[in-house]
């Protein structure tokens, strides 16, 4: 038989990881946005805007990547800690930003030199 507190703690959990993950895809997804707007700007020849784009994008993967080392030491791959679609699509989020990231300052690098 559950007690009343195990299974208000066990739901505090789960809001606590859901919080953390919306953390991970918010601030993924803004250092995605701003890369993809930096590139924009570079198009238009403003690079100082760009630089200042990226710069952001990197802020906002830095506090993605913060949230993701968290999870990482919570777990000490014990498996402690319930992995769910959306922690996996957080975690794909993440990736694909900072993949974003690399790919778009490489295409900003050639727009410059093009300019």
């Amino acid at each position: 038989m559950l007690d009343l507190e195990s299974i208000v703690a066990e739901e505090a959990a789960e809001n606590d990881l859901e919080e953390v993950v919306m953390g991970l895809i918010i601030n993924s997804g803004q250092a995605r946005s701003l890369a993809y707007a930096a590139l924009k700007q570079a198009k238009q020849g403003d690079f100082d805007a760009a630089k200042t784009m990226m710069d952001q994008s990197r802020l906002a993967l830095n506090e993605a990547h913060l949230v993701q080392t968290k999870l990482i030491e919570g777990d000490q791959g014990e498996g402690k800690m319930k992995v769910s679609l959306v922690l996996v699509h957080a975690q794909d989020h993440l990736m694909t930003s900072m993949l974003a990231r690399e790919l778009v300052a490489e295409l900003i690098e050639l727009h410059e030199k093009l300019h």
